[in-house]
């Protein structure tokens, strides 16, 4: 199959290459060079936290966060089944369960309804997602739930840095927050992620977890390697510099995309609430009809690749046989997996791949 529009291009510019390539020619300090800490620094200003911990992904830096608040056998983390797998895995690789409550049909993130009705004395914690890179609807009612309950609240804001409820960032709503750095993020490292938070004393044990609880020249706790290399980290920093362009760009290919999609039949489009900065990491329409299957294969027949983001964490063949999981347990969560689908964005997308793609839609549904 010719592909010839993909679902994601990494935009990248000289000044990456001079970045990392500086590090390379230097020839020492490529694995904890002062980029590593430069890079912490801006982001924590950027997201507008005291503090940040960058990792070697962002699946480190969830598990790290959940061992710095001591999640373990017996503890209970509320999370959403439309997300990538890594929200739920990194509760299991301290010890802890995984608790699927429903998600709301507006950003479609965590409904904090069906939060109430999951916690329990068990629970621990509670991970929201920004899904797409919109904030989530409930993010304030779930934080209410969370300082009212004593439950720590973390974001999972992976694609979503950037976005924003009237001047408010996420990543600022709960006790810490993650964002990645994965390839096809907002902005890239390669592989990479970050916790942010306000919490000094997370701050430091967050520290010692990402370099085997070293502090100093003595080790003085447990820790893992958890590094982000210095290349990475000064890939990052370039990165970090044109976000505010990125997200331009990205907000103005969604822009496009939604006046020329948003009469046809069967098709729904997902727009944002008012007052919430939308940074569209990915964007997707609804599919109404059953017709998903046929416009899917029809965009791939043309060219144009498209996918589901995400299947829903609770039906994967592993966590069915964990937990018993069945079809039915999540209605909206599985309602709009089944609508659902993602068509390619990137920075760099050009109008007529846009038209081009509009036209390949409406060649199947009008």
């Amino acid at each position: 199959m010719n592909i010839k529009i993909p679902l994601f291009k990494i935009y990248w510019d000289k000044n990456d290459i001079q970045a990392v390539s500086e590090v390379i020619k230097r020839g020492s300090y490529w694995a904890i060079g002062p980029e590593v800490e430069k890079f912490e620094k801006l982001i924590a200003e950027y997201v507008g936290t005291e503090h940040a911990v960058v990792f070697n992904s962002g699946t480190s830096a969830l598990h790290a966060i959940l061992l710095a608040i001591n999640i373990k056998k017996g503890d209970e983390v509320i999370v959403p089944s439309m997300s990538f797998i890594s929200t739920s895995n990194s509760v299991l690789f301290t010890g802890g369960k995984p608790v699927f409550a429903d998600i709301e049909n507006r950003t479609f993130s965590l409904d904090d309804e069906d939060i109430n009705k999951k916690i329990t004395r068990k629970t621990k914690a509670i991970i929201p997602v920004h899904y797409a890179g919109c904030p989530s609807y409930c993010i304030k009612k779930i934080r209410d739930i969370a300082e009212d309950k004593n439950i720590f609240l973390i974001e999972d804001a992976a694609a979503a840095l950037g976005a924003k409820i009237d001047q408010q960032k996420v990543g600022t709503f709960g006790d810490a927050a993650m964002f990645s750095f994965c390839q096809n993020k907002i902005i890239t490292t390669g592989e990479g992620g970050v916790i942010t938070t306000n919490s000094k004393k997370l701050y430091n044990k967050l520290k010692l977890l990402v370099s085997h609880g070293k502090m100093g020249g003595n080790y003085i706790s447990i820790g893992y390697n958890l590094r982000m290399a210095s290349m990475n980290a000064a890939l990052g920093i370039s990165q970090l510099m044109k976000i505010d362009k990125l997200i331009k760009m990205r907000r103005n290919i969604a822009s496009k995309y939604n006046s020329q999609l948003k009469n046809i039949k069967n098709i729904d489009l997902i727009l944002p609430p008012d007052h919430f900065f939308h940074v569209y990491w990915i964007y997707s329409i609804l599919i109404e009809g059953n017709l998903k299957g046929k416009l899917k294969q029809h965009l791939l027949n043309s060219g144009v690749y498209s996918k589901l983001y995400y299947d829903p964490i609770h039906l994967t063949q592993y966590y069915k046989k964990l937990y018993s999981y069945s079809i039915g347990t999540l209605q909206n969560t599985e309602d709009f997996c089944n609508k659902s689908l993602s068509l390619p964005i990137f920075p760099s997308m050009k109008k007529e791949e846009i038209n081009y793609i509009v036209q390949c839609i409406k060649e199947l549904m009008i």
